[in-house]
Protein backbone atom coordinates (compact mmCIF):
# COMPACT_ATOMS: atom_id res chain seq x y z
CA UNK A 1 0.00 0.00 0.00
CA UNK A 2 1.50 3.52 -0.94
CA UNK A 3 2.05 5.11 2.31
CA UNK A 4 -0.32 7.62 3.15
CA UNK A 5 -2.91 6.24 1.28
CA UNK A 6 -6.21 5.09 2.79
CA UNK A 7 -8.34 2.01 2.56
CA UNK A 8 -11.82 2.68 2.26
CA UNK A 9 -14.21 0.45 3.82
CA UNK A 10 -15.80 -2.09 0.91
CA UNK A 11 -18.78 -2.52 2.87
CA UNK A 12 -19.40 1.30 3.81
CA UNK A 13 -22.45 1.99 1.43
CA UNK A 14 -24.33 -1.21 1.72
CA UNK A 15 -24.19 -0.43 5.54
CA UNK A 16 -25.59 3.14 4.71
CA UNK A 17 -28.48 2.29 2.34
CA UNK A 18 -29.03 -0.49 5.36
CA UNK A 19 -29.36 1.68 8.22
CA UNK A 20 -31.53 4.47 5.96
CA UNK A 21 -33.81 1.24 5.05
CA UNK A 22 -33.95 -0.15 8.75
CA UNK A 23 -35.50 3.36 9.48
CA UNK A 24 -37.98 3.77 6.74
CA UNK A 25 -36.47 7.40 5.52
CA UNK A 26 -36.32 8.50 2.09
CA UNK A 27 -33.18 9.95 1.11
CA UNK A 28 -34.63 13.43 2.29
CA UNK A 29 -36.01 12.30 5.13
CA UNK A 30 -32.44 10.81 6.26
CA UNK A 31 -30.76 13.69 5.14
CA UNK A 32 -33.04 16.32 7.69
CA UNK A 33 -32.48 13.31 10.71
CA UNK A 34 -28.84 13.64 9.97
CA UNK A 35 -28.92 17.47 9.98
CA UNK A 36 -27.73 18.35 7.02
CA UNK A 37 -30.32 19.25 4.82
CA UNK A 38 -29.40 23.07 4.83
CA UNK A 39 -25.16 22.30 3.35
CA UNK A 40 -26.18 19.53 1.37
CA UNK A 41 -28.24 18.06 -1.87
CA UNK A 42 -30.52 14.93 -0.51
CA UNK A 43 -28.77 13.31 -4.08
CA UNK A 44 -25.86 12.84 -1.55
CA UNK A 45 -27.04 9.95 0.34
CA UNK A 46 -27.59 7.97 -3.37
CA UNK A 47 -24.04 8.85 -4.13
CA UNK A 48 -23.13 7.32 -0.51
CA UNK A 49 -25.10 4.00 -1.02
CA UNK A 50 -23.80 3.01 -4.28
CA UNK A 51 -20.49 4.17 -2.92
CA UNK A 52 -19.43 6.98 -6.10
CA UNK A 53 -18.91 9.04 -2.64
CA UNK A 54 -17.72 8.37 0.82
CA UNK A 55 -19.09 10.34 3.43
CA UNK A 56 -17.02 13.09 5.29
CA UNK A 57 -16.13 11.84 9.19
CA UNK A 58 -19.10 14.46 10.36
CA UNK A 59 -21.42 12.62 8.05
CA UNK A 60 -20.53 9.57 8.94
CA UNK A 61 -20.33 10.14 13.29
CA UNK A 62 -24.26 11.61 12.03
CA UNK A 63 -25.19 8.23 10.54
CA UNK A 64 -24.04 6.29 13.90
CA UNK A 65 -25.97 8.41 16.02
CA UNK A 66 -29.30 8.12 13.92
CA UNK A 67 -28.53 4.64 13.45
CA UNK A 68 -28.05 4.24 17.58
CA UNK A 69 -24.69 2.33 16.44
CA UNK A 70 -20.93 2.51 17.52
CA UNK A 71 -19.43 4.53 14.59
CA UNK A 72 -16.50 1.24 14.32
CA UNK A 73 -20.15 -0.64 13.63
CA UNK A 74 -20.57 1.67 10.62
CA UNK A 75 -17.20 1.54 9.21
CA UNK A 76 -15.79 -1.52 10.36
CA UNK A 77 -15.72 -4.13 7.44
CA UNK A 78 -15.40 -6.81 9.74
CA UNK A 79 -18.39 -5.92 11.91
CA UNK A 80 -22.13 -6.27 10.82
CA UNK A 81 -25.04 -3.47 11.96
CA UNK A 82 -27.36 -4.97 14.21
CA UNK A 83 -30.02 -6.80 13.31
CA UNK A 84 -32.66 -4.46 14.82
CA UNK A 85 -32.19 -0.42 14.37
CA UNK A 86 -31.87 1.94 15.94
CA UNK A 87 -29.56 0.26 18.22
CA UNK A 88 -29.58 1.26 22.04
CA UNK A 89 -25.88 2.87 21.51
CA UNK A 90 -26.35 6.23 24.16
CA UNK A 91 -22.49 6.56 24.69
CA UNK A 92 -22.44 10.49 25.08
CA UNK A 93 -19.10 10.91 25.76
CA UNK A 94 -16.79 13.43 27.93
CA UNK A 95 -17.97 17.28 26.86
CA UNK A 96 -14.46 18.92 26.20
CA UNK A 97 -14.89 22.08 28.68
CA UNK A 98 -14.52 25.34 26.76
CA UNK A 99 -11.44 27.20 26.62
CA UNK A 100 -9.40 23.75 27.23
CA UNK A 101 -8.35 23.40 24.20
CA UNK A 102 -4.61 24.77 23.64
CA UNK A 103 -3.86 27.38 21.17
CA UNK A 104 -0.75 26.56 18.83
Amino acid sequence: MARGARVRPERLPEKLLEIRLALGLSQSELLRRLGFEDVMDYRRISEFERGTTEPHLSVLLEYARVAGVHMEDVVDDELDLPAKLPGNVRYEGLKRKSGSRKKR
